[in-house]
């Protein structure tokens, strides 16, 4: 069953002689349980992450999550605590091959909402591109209450 909920995102980027870029989005998506421990969140990507026509969907399972975008850009990102994945990053300038380094993962979803915190490092060609953290919150919506 999909529940309507409000996801709020901060991701932060840090690369090397770069200022720290930080971007915050608040957004309606859906939450969905798809076994014990088990969820998918999606959301429509918009103008401000510069991702717009792109639906993002984060697998939650225990011990991996796994980011995939669909779209204009499309890719498939793994987390995993202590391990390092190999993906695609398709854009509309072109494909590139990543590493993904999860440093820390956790997540406290359940069926009413909660949070996700990722904490990886990407490599483009085996060089270190960066270091991104992603907290994430999700919560209810609550609809308008009406009285009789």
């Amino acid at each position: 069953m999909d529940k309507s909920v409000i996801i709020s995102i901060k991701g932060k980027q840090s690369y090397e002689d770069v200022e720290d870029e930080t971007i915050e989005l608040v957004t309606e998506g859906l939450l969905n349980k798809e076994g014990e421990g088990e969820y998918t969140l999606s959301y429509q990507e918009s103008e401000l992450t510069g991702l717009e026509g792109t639906l993002t969907t984060f697998q939650v399972e225990q011990g991996r999550i796994t980011l995939m975008r669909i779209g204009e850009v499309n890719s498939q990102m793994v987390f995993e605590e202590g391990r390092r994945h190999l993906s695609m990053y398709d854009t509309p300038y072109g494909a590139l091959a990543i590493g993904i380094n999860t440093r820390r993962m956790r997540s406290s979803l359940g069926e009413h909402g909660g949070d996700i915190e990722i904490d990886y490092a990407i490599e483009i060609d085996h060089a270190m591109a960066g270091q991104n953290l992603f907290q994430i919150n999700v919560r209810e919506k609550k609809g308008p209450v009406i009285k009789h």
